[in-house]
């Protein structure tokens, strides 16, 4: 492990968050608040972060030093990032601070704020602002400065890109990341325009479509996007949320007027059908409660969208819904996005693969000389892919039952203790009863905030940089 050269990547990100700082600073300026939170937190982030790029290193990178620097650099990250929120004194604890920061960086959107709209609008901005930082990756944009130091970045991208393989737009990875990059910036662009003209103030505008951009969840609302109770701002939102789920190499697709390519995505079909289904479904479902199909629809479309793309933005407090509908949502919290989106959960790769590969089992069992490959897009999926899909899901799932023990420490039901280790896992936000749309993370322990926080950045890497970070051979030299 080439632990000084891992340190000295570190380093070069720790920098990169200092100057992102400097962008809250500046709202806070505009609204005449305090900037102290935000240059005493740049001072100490750039400062740790030079002290490691002096590092003397030798230049050998490869896919173990990649998964432990992402590892690191995330939980390092969300600590260093946890600063603004410590030093602006509106956070109880740092265990909170950081709680919030990992829940931003990773896009997850749950939240220990039992008062949102009394917060200072810099702060406010700052946790929204970590959402868009963190939902395309923060390595992804870091990659245009890190081959300079000798780093072999796809490894460093393949560990932190969601989804069950890696693959590139075009040959050159940092070619690769302005692209996503600007597909990235381009929708996040359009979605704060639509905003406005739909009546959001502009700071409220940014707010809302950084956190859609990165399906993270943030609103600077106690009620969320219900607070505006306007039909026009849920359906931008509604459809912007949905098309950042959607894998960006779509739209690089569409771009180089490959529509074939679009058409024959199995994983789109598979995503569109899960929301439109589980959307008529709870439609009818909660028709009795709203009266009409056209209110109905509002809400169970909003809802679904903001749960499968692991947003966890809020119209309606869905815990009041009966129970067929929150069965459906927490079923699709676990199925999650698609894979190379910035949506979170198991994403819809692995779950089409993994049924897949129940049916070959059930055929081969009835047919035991018959020969069936699991394909997805028309390709084979090599046994070496499905065993990895398999493992992912074996250990989300353990990950999952081992966070719902924590929290049941606290005393709290067996609904709230699973949705909460479920909805930091999957990165989605809110859960059932205290903790759902209409609620918050306050009234849970330190440890257990400690542990949902390692949770959220366990799903958002898609656990195994995170489980290698921990591991003792992965530090031994060699």
């Amino acid at each position: 492990m080439n632990i000084k050269l891992v340190l000295k990547v570190l380093g070069r990100v720790l920098q990169i968050e200092a100057c992102t700082l400097a962008v809250p600073a500046i709202v806070a300026l505009c609204y005449r608040e305090s900037l102290a939170p935000f240059l005493l937190s740049a001072i100490i982030i750039g400062a740790v972060g030079t002290l490691l790029t002096l590092l003397p290193s030798e230049r050998r990178f490869y896919i173990r030093e990649g998964f432990a620097a992402v590892g690191l650099i995330w939980l390092t990250m969300c600590l260093m990032g946890a600063l603004p929120f410590w030093f602006s004194g509106e956070f109880p604890s740092y265990v909170d601070c950081f709680f919030e920061c990992a829940s931003g960086f990773t896009t997850t959107g749950s939240t220990i704020l039992t008062d949102i709209e009394s917060m200072s609008r810099g702060i406010l901005f700052w946790r929204s602002f970590t959402h868009w930082l963190g939902g395309m990756g923060v390595l992804v944009l870091a990659t245009a400065v890190l081959p300079s130091m000798g780093v072999r970045s796809q490894y460093l991208t393949q560990a932190e890109s969601p989804g069950p393989v890696f693959s590139k737009l075009v040959p050159k990875q940092s070619q690769t990341s302005k692209i996503l990059y600007g597909i990235y910036f381009f929708l996040t662009a359009t979605e704060t325009v639509l905003l406005k003209l739909a009546g959001m103030p502009l700071y409220d505008a940014f707010i809302h479509a950084f956190s859609s951009a990165g399906t993270g969840g943030f609103s600077n609302r106690n009620a969320s996007v219900g607070a505006y109770g306007s039909p026009v701002i849920d359906v931008i939102i509604t459809i912007f949320i949905l098309m950042f789920s959607v894998n960006f190499a779509v739209y690089f697709l569409l771009l180089t007027k490959k529509f074939r390519d679009v058409l024959a995505s199995d994983e789109l079909r598979f995503f569109l059908v899960v929301v439109v289904v589980s959307t008529v479904v709870i439609t009818f479902n909660i028709l009795p409660i709203y009266g009409t199909i056209p209110q109905a629809l509002r809400y169970a479309a909003f809802q679904v969208a903001s749960i499968i793309s692991t947003t966890g933005f809020g119209t309606a407090d869905y815990a009041l819904w009966p129970q067929v509908s929150q069965v459906i949502l927490i079923l699709i919290m676990f199925c999650g996005a698609c894979a190379g989106s910035t949506g979170g959960g198991m994403k819809c790769s692995r779950v089409l693969v993994l049924l897949r590969t129940i049916r070959r089992e059930i055929h081969r069992i009835l047919h035991p000389r018959s020969v069936e490959v699991v394909t997805l897009d028309g390709k084979l999926v090599d046994p070496a892919t499905v065993h990895s899909i398999l493992t992912f899901v074996g250990c989300y799932l353990l990950l999952v039952l081992g966070g719902t023990l924590v929290v049941s420490l606290d005393g709290e039901s067996f609904a709230v203790s699973f949705s909460a280790a479920l909805t930091c896992m999957s990165n989605v936000g809110p859960g059932l009863e205290k903790i759902g749309p209409a609620g918050n993370f306050a009234a849970f322990s330190a440890f257990p905030k400690a542990v949902l926080s390692v949770l959220m950045i366990t799903g958002r890497l898609e656990i195994f940089p995170v489980l290698i970070l921990f591991s003792r051979s992965t530090w031994q030299k060699g």
